[in-house]
């Protein structure tokens, strides 16, 4: 393995130590309505990204908050410490489409419409608050550059 492949997975690892990955797979929303609540809690502090989802009124919010419970769990064992304000943020919610359950409907005159039923995966990534100020800090340095 060269210098610039081992470098590279040194700085992924080491970025991976402070953060923390929950998956959801094949849950049985539509992609497009889980991508309207994931929005509103990318980029959030955890706490108030918990508070978002327990009380947001849509359906996929009970299932994100849930999956958002694991990925705090996740965090604090991997860091050993405890979830407090201002100590983690959710980096990324990622929604991708799923399988696709494609049934037939009748429909007038003998033909039959198709009904596809989606579903999505959702990844949420968390990470410290810290690596966060670290980042906006060095992107303002590159500005007065």
């Amino acid at each position: 393995m060269g210098i610039r492949k081992r470098q590279a997975a040194e700085n992924r690892k080491e970025i991976l130590k402070s953060t923390a990955i929950a998956r959801l797979v094949n849950v049985p929303t539509s992609p497009r309505k889980m991508r309207v609540v994931a929005d509103l809690i990318r980029g959030q502090e955890v706490t108030s990204a918990m508070n978002i989802l327990k009380y947001n009124a849509k359906a996929s919010s009970a299932r994100l908050e849930i999956l958002l419970q694991s990925a705090i769990s996740n965090w604090e064992s991997k860091t050993g410490e405890k979830i407090d304000e201002g100590k983690a943020y959710v980096k990324s919610v990622n929604v991708d489409s799923a399988r696709m359950l494609k049934r037939l409907k009748p429909a007038p005159q003998g033909r039959a419409y198709r009904v596809r039923k989606r579903s999505n995966h959702v990844t949420i990534i968390l990470d410290s608050m810290a690596n966060k100020s670290a980042k906006s800090e060095a992107a303002a340095a590159e500005e007065t550059k």
